[in-house]
């Protein structure tokens, strides 16, 4: 009988140990959590909802949205698609549902509908599950296969080895594959809010604006925007700071952050409706015309910082009023000073070498009969549900491949 571990109870180590144990069930299939809990990151993805996957069909198009590892993952991805994801919950009795943005949530908006799934399944097909069991150290042994200390002292073998512990920042995971002979690109945080002093900014905490464009150094991207008592996140931010990772990092995230808040319109488009509101609404204050979906909070701000003041209305405002209304609707400027991660992703931009991987099987290049699934990888995707799918792909490929491969030996 062949003796699979799996090291780490997260998206990839379940689907990996289902996927294994229901491929061959002459398997033995033991997984290993270090902590009190399974699926935690699960747990608390997507404010509690769980984004699944996201609905992006074209498994091509899908690998663009990886900042690491786009060019590894489009034959993963023909292999087991985010429309495979679907299907493999929706056979289980887990339905879900796509929202207007592409993510994919479970209908019961809540991550404990994926958790429960996961863990009958896994117990149904007989996979032995562990919890406050960690994996402290991993031999290679001379007649083939691996010798494990556990977190409490105790040795266990098993044939086939699965690190899927998680980003790079967990130590543990990191230095079990760097013990075996691997790589470890130097982990650094993806996926972070940004921080800034501007202190009218940080007067209005809560608005979000529904389509701005966001720039730092040469990262450009588009989307709904967050402003927060220390400065900004959502969508647009977060996938920012996932391209710029490593040079945000390296520049101790201190940088010019530029907003477009109005990106629908460039700046003729802009001139336009200005005097078409100077002739149609000459006697209304600026203060009170917004324009597109900038809430009326943030514009009253905006007009402020142009240097308008609050009884100037559209046929008094001078021309010099309106360039740098402008300006500051199209380009406003904030020194970044720090980042929060986000609590519901905490995605790390590292992890072990890809090129010490084979993606046939996510087997190790280095060891035989190690194999390698999810965020542990230097892997990482931008938000709405990416990082999962490369944890579902990645893990269920691993399970498959070590169900199938006999032990090999040095």
């Amino acid at each position: 009988m062949t003796e699979i571990a799996i090291v780490g109870g997260g998206a990839a180590g379940f689907f990996a140990a289902i996927a294994a144990a229901d491929k061959n069930q002459t398997c033995k299939v033991s997984l290993y959590e270090r902590s009190s809990q399974f699926l935690s990151k699960v747990r608390i993805s997507g404010g509690g909802r769980c984004n699944v996957t996201h609905a992006l069909s074209d498994p091509r198009t899908f690998t663009t949205r990886y900042p690491r590892g786009e060019r590894e993952l489009i034959s993963l991805f023909h292999r087991f698609s985010a429309a495979d994801t679907v299907a493999w919950f929706e056979a289980r009795g887990v339905r879900l549902k796509r929202e207007d943005d592409g993510r994919i949530f479970p209908v019961t908006n809540s991550s404990e509908t994926i958790i429960d799934c996961l863990i009958s399944d896994a117990k149904a097909i007989g996979v032995r599950l562990f919890t406050r069991k960690g994996i402290e150290e991993a031999r290679v042994r001379t007649q083939g296969g691996f010798e494990l200390r556990l977190s409490d002292g105790k040795l266990t073998t098993c044939d086939q080895l699965l690190l899927a512990t998680g980003g790079a920042r967990d130590a543990v995971g990191a230095e079990l594959a760097r013990s075996l002979g691997h790589t470890i690109e130097p982990p650094v945080p993806s996926l972070f809010s940004l921080h800034t002093s501007a202190a009218w900014l940080r007067s209005l905490p809560g608005i979000s604006v529904g389509d701005v464009e966001v720039s730092a150094e040469q990262f450009r991207e588009r989307g709904p925007l967050l402003i927060t008592h220390n400065g900004v996140s959502g969508p647009a931010v977060l996938r920012l700071s996932a391209w710029g990772a490593r040079i945000l990092h390296e520049k101790n995230y201190r940088f010019t952050l530029r907003v477009n808040w109005i990106p629908a319109l460039n700046e003729a488009e802009l001139r336009s409706e200005f005097q078409s509101r100077r002739k149609s609404a000459p006697t209304r204050r600026v203060f009170n015309s917004r324009i597109g979906s900038i809430p009326a909070r943030l514009w009253e701000k905006l007009a402020s910082n142009a240097g308008i003041l609050p009884e100037t209305n559209w046929s008094s405002l001078t021309r010099a009023g309106m360039n740098e209304l402008i300006r500051h609707l199209r380009a406003t400027e904030f020194k970044v000073d720090g980042k929060s991660l986000n609590k519901e992703e905490f995605v790390t931009c590292g992890g072990v070498r890809l090129r010490e991987i084979n993606f046939k099987t996510m087997e190790s290049r280095i060891v035989p009969n190690l194999y390698f699934a999810g965020e542990l990888l230097d892997i990482d995707g931008i938000t709405g549900g990416f990082n999962f799918q490369s944890a579902w792909t990645t893990g269920w490929i691993a399970g498959h491949a070590m169900a199938k491969a006999a032990p090999k030996t040095l």
